[in-house]
């Protein structure tokens, strides 16, 4: 089982200072997708990088400029596109004058109408600075390397702090939850690569966008991996019996699991289908889809 760190001491608009060089500030944008909300890292003194700015919020703007009195923001990082992570973004640049670092999404999502499994898209989300291969910022007494980390979403950046062997894991490792694979976007494929290489980075603390951190990483990414595995071979163990859709297969697979739910856990089975087709497991007439007849090779 994933050991979930769910115990979180804040209060929205509060800053704490969680690390030597790390202060947080959390948004009072509580829901499924953001837990109790959205953590704005602040890192370092005097010049200060702000990672994921969060959600377009006048009230949470100002807790954080009120977080960094006489300082200055030099860098403005954001893991991902998502609208719990980059649209303060601009309403923070033009109260500081930094500019945003993050990667773009090459081809953003159309809304096809279908069940959505997240808090939604900043479709405006273009960085003044790309790090979709990789990089550094820094300023004084902190650096940051860009890790590209795609899955989650395709443009999803973790932010590795060296100076403190921690990572800033945006929504790729979440402490309270697992995470949201939602293809297009989403990848299955590339979200399992990229926990494994975060993984075999040893750090000593992931900061969640949402939640409370992880101190043990390696045990914690391990559980991760192991209950994505236990997912795929539910499927696989499934289709043993027979051909079958994701439509017929979600209230099987998710019997214990809230009908109300199962268009969100159809979402999930099929990133997974994606990934077991791409590894020559599972086949399928066509392009994989959510209305596509899977069967066993």
């Amino acid at each position: 089982m994933i050991p979930y760190v769910r115990e979180i001491d804040f209060a929205y608009g509060r800053c704490d200072q969680v690390s030597p060089l790390i202060r947080r500030v959390i948004a009072n944008n509580p829901s499924p997708f953001t837990y109790v909300g959205t953590g704005t890292y602040i890192v370092g003194r005097d010049e200060v990088a702000v990672i994921d700015p969060g959600p377009d919020d006048p009230a949470h703007l100002e807790a954080i400029l009120a977080a960094i009195p006489g300082e200055r923001v030099t860098h403005i990082v954001i893991t991902h596109h998502h609208s719990d992570h980059s649209p303060l973004a601009r309403a923070l640049q033009a109260r500081t004058g930094a500019p945003i670092y993050g990667c773009a999404v090459a081809t953003p999502d159309e809304d096809d109408g279908g069940v959505k499994m997240e808090a939604g898209h900043d479709a405006d989300f273009q960085p003044d600075v790309s790090l979709c291969g990789g990089g550094e910022v820094s300023g004084p007494g902190w650096t940051l390397e860009a890790i590209p980390t795609p899955g989650h979403t395709s443009n999803h950046l973790c932010f590795a702090l060296k100076e403190e062997n921690a990572l800033f894991s945006g929504d790729h490792i979440m402490g309270w939850s697992t995470t949201v694979i939602t293809p297009p976007d989403g990848d299955m494929t590339d979200y399992l690569a990229s926990l494994r290489t975060i993984r075999d980075r040893g750090f000593a603390t992931l900061w969640p966008t949402h939640g409370s951190p992880v101190r043990e990483v390696r045990p914690f990414i391990d559980a991760y991996l192991a209950h994505r595995q236990e997912r795929i071979d539910q499927i696989t163990e499934a289709l043993t019996a027979g051909p079958s859709t994701i439509r017929d297969l979600t209230p099987r697979l998710y019997k214990d699991v809230d009908p109300r739910l199962w268009p969100a856990a159809s979402r999930s089975m099929l990133a997974a289908m994606i990934h077991l087709v791409r590894e020559g497991v599972l086949t399928t007439d066509g392009p994989a889809g959510p209305d596509s007849e899977y069967r066993l090779v």
